[in-house]
């Protein structure tokens, strides 16, 4: 099997609340996340990664609700450690969740989860939501103590957070940190997923990455479907993962 592609389609959410954040669920609020969804299955996608953020900056509650019935893709939840999100990911009941630390003030995921710092919370919300049949990845930084004691969690995935590799001007030191997690988490038979800043240009160099499974891209992809559309930006990405273990 082939590198696996997760398409975020949170910034999809993003536009549509720059018009419609008061009335998301208006039948005039575009653009739609469900047709995103389907729209990246069509183009190759192998599953479909949404945030529901606890300030609801971008994707509703309501929204992830639409694209699990709409769509058959395996659903990929990322979400916070609060009660809330827990509460959220034990109703809808995606095929997988992903705990990923959370900052009102970033725009963006801005590091990975501290699974040291917080192990014991870290531990108590996998168990909880693997005990609902859910597969649990944890988003990290590429650092070994991380990747061990994600193991000694029982989640069934990590996933390593790619950003300082992608903003890199040299990244050949960000890249021999990857390789080394990815190595290490494989050894500990975790499945090693990859995300965040990754894009058309910085695949071929992570394809050095051993044994990695999926990758989650998002701001990307919806950013050549500006001018292409989603289909044929998901087609492009999968065409270019291709590469992979050649």
């Amino acid at each position: 099997m082939g590198l696996l592609l997760g398409v975020n389609i949170d910034h999809v959410a993003t536009l549509r609340q720059a018009r419609y954040a008061l009335l998301p669920d208006s039948p005039n609020a575009e653009p739609s996340v469900v047709d995103a969804a389907l729209e990246a299955k069509a183009g190759g996608a192998d599953s479909i990664t949404v945030h529901v953020r606890g300030d609801r900056r971008h994707m509703q509650d309501a929204d992830v609700f639409r694209i699990k019935d709409a769509c058959d893709l395996p659903l990929n939840l990322e979400l916070g450690i609060t009660e809330e999100m827990m509460d959220l990911a034990f109703r809808l009941k995606p095929q997988f969740a992903c705990l990923v630390p959370e900052t009102r003030e970033e725009v963006t995921t801005e590091g990975g989860l501290d699974v040291v710092a917080l192990s014991g919370t870290v531990r108590e919300a996998v168990k909880r939501l693997k005990d609902r049949g859910i597969k649990v990845s944890l988003f990290i930084d590429p650092v070994p103590q991380h990747v061990e004691e994600a193991s000694r969690s029982g989640a069934d995935m990590i996933e390593l957070h790619t950003g300082a590799f992608a903003n890199a001007e040299d990244p050949a030191e960000e890249l021999s940190r990857l390789i080394a997690a990815a190595e290490l988490g494989h050894s500990l038979g975790l499945q090693v997923n990859a995300g965040h800043g990754l894009n058309y240009r910085n695949l071929p160099l992570l394809f050095k990455v051993p044994h990695l499974t999926e990758l989650n891209i998002g701001h990307s992809i919806v950013s050549r479907a500006v001018s292409v559309g989603i289909r044929q930006a998901v087609a492009e990405m999968v065409s270019g993962m291709k590469g992979y273990g050649a």
